[in-house]
């Protein structure tokens, strides 16, 4: 049978029902013709897909970002609690959202400026960022956050220090010497509370390894302590416990691997951990992300499973972040991937009710869902899902984009085709 290409099908399908419409009823003509037309629409490309990627990377971050440049972020932002919340919400909550979504645009804000629409979209974010990040350590700014009291700032704090190790020269060094200084007093500040006995150490290690990289004084045992306990609770198969016993959540994508590996990277440059040592969480790492990608499914879904499910694309982090430090499992093309990964954002973000009617995001997974949310989750907790976009620091040109669309492992094994066999590891 001889093959013919997707325009000359589309051409058919066209001319078919312009001869068989004359006779049909009138309703029928009108469903032809839009099947005509979605079957003329050009199919998706690594363009048209960095094109929605930065649109809605856009979409999320900007109340953030412009209401941290106007001094309005905390005037402005909508408070929506989980059922039977738990916390002080009007003193964690902000912080939880500018440290989230500078913990995801950082590398995006980090490409060079160009003047392309998505590099208009790069530029207006980071510049709103620069201007609003003086506010949120400034104790007469109606917009300061709160470091000093309260156990959640441990985390959120933890997530603006990734964000400056991830972007040093986008983020960090713009800002003016007493910007600087009171950064770093609050990170120090957050040394008079102890972190959980969880991935929660992690974010004290991660901190601390910003402030290393800064130049500050540092608490080595801190890392160290993250460092050993993490490998401590290695379950194996690329799958860490949080804590003494295993949860099966996203947390490995949420914190354990992206943080682990960061700041191991830090703690090799200042030599109190071994090359030997961030070798073996990357290719951990690596693994883990292996797994990420077959668990999408054929339509573009994940398990709805475990606990902050309404972080929505953070549980996708750790691939995303591979993605970007180009450093994928072998047998997982970066086509693939951002295929998958596409379709995974449409169906967590393009549901009515993700947005409230000024932007904001509310709480769920695919929509506008309180009752997914947990006890510790409000407005700011969302703006995890940044992280699932990591791989937008790649620029334009890198074979993730421009390679021509690629099914990803599901849906090639539930269609019948060859895939690669899954087998554990032991490393």
């Amino acid at each position: 049978m001889n093959r013919i290409t997707y325009s000359s099908a589309c051409m058919i399908l066209a001319c078919t029902i312009a001869i068989l419409a004359p006779g049909m009823p009138a309703q029928a003509q009108k469903k032809q013709k839009q099947v005509a037309a979605a079957a003329t629409t050009d199919p998706p490309t690594g363009d048209s897909d960095r094109a929605y990627w930065s649109r809605l990377l856009y979409k999320i971050s900007y109340p953030v970002l412009h209401h941290m440049a106007t001094g309005t972020l905390k005037q402005s932002m909508p408070v929506e609690k989980a059922p039977g919340y738990l916390l002080k919400a009007e003193a964690v909550t902000y912080m939880e959202a500018v440290g989230r979504t500078m913990a995801g645009v950082a590398p995006w804000l980090a490409l060079p400026d160009d003047d392309t629409k998505e590099g208009r979209l790069r530029k207006t974010l980071l510049t709103d960022l620069l201007q609003g990040l003086p506010n949120m350590v400034n104790p007469g700014h109606a917009d300061y956050l709160n470091f000093r009291t309260e156990q959640q700032p441990i985390v959120d704090a933890a997530f603006i220090a990734h964000a400056f190790l991830r972007a040093p020269g986008a983020l960090w060094q713009p800002l003016d010497s007493l910007t600087k200084a009171r950064f770093i007093t609050e990170f120090q500040a957050l040394r008079n509370r102890r972190p959980a006995y969880n991935n929660w150490l992690l974010f004290a290690g991660i901190t601390e390894a910003f402030l290393a990289k800064a130049g500050a004084a540092y608490d080595p045992m801190r890392m160290d302590v993250a460092y050993r306990k993490m490998k401590e609770w290695y379950v194996g198969d690329g799958l860490y416990k949080d804590g003494d016993k295993f949860a099966m959540d996203y947390y490995n994508s949420f914190v354990i691997h992206p943080m682990l590996v960061d700041m191991l990277a830090v703690m090799v440059e200042k030599k109190v951990a071994a090359q030997a040592d961030y070798d073996e969480a990357l290719k951990r790492m690596v693994r883990y992300a292996e797994l990420q990608e077959r668990f999408i499914s054929p339509e573009g879904t994940f398990p709805a499973a475990g606990r902050s499910i309404t972080y929505r694309s953070a549980a996708m982090q750790a691939l995303s972040q591979l993605a970007l430090l180009q450093k994928l499992p072998g047998a997982v093309n970066p086509a693939q991937v951002r295929c998958a990964l596409t379709s995974v954002w449409h169906n967590l973000f393009d549901k009515p009710g993700t947005f409230d009617a000024q932007g904001w995001l509310q709480l769920g997974l695919a929509g506008h869902q309180p009752m997914v949310a947990d006890v510790y989750t409000s407005t700011g907790s969302l703006y995890l899902c940044t992280t699932g976009f990591l791989a937008l620091g790649l620029p334009a040109s890198n074979p993730f984009w421009t390679a021509p669309p690629a099914e990803w492992t599901s849906k090639k094994a539930w269609s019948g085709q060859e895939v690669k066999k899954d087998y554990k590891v032991d490393y």
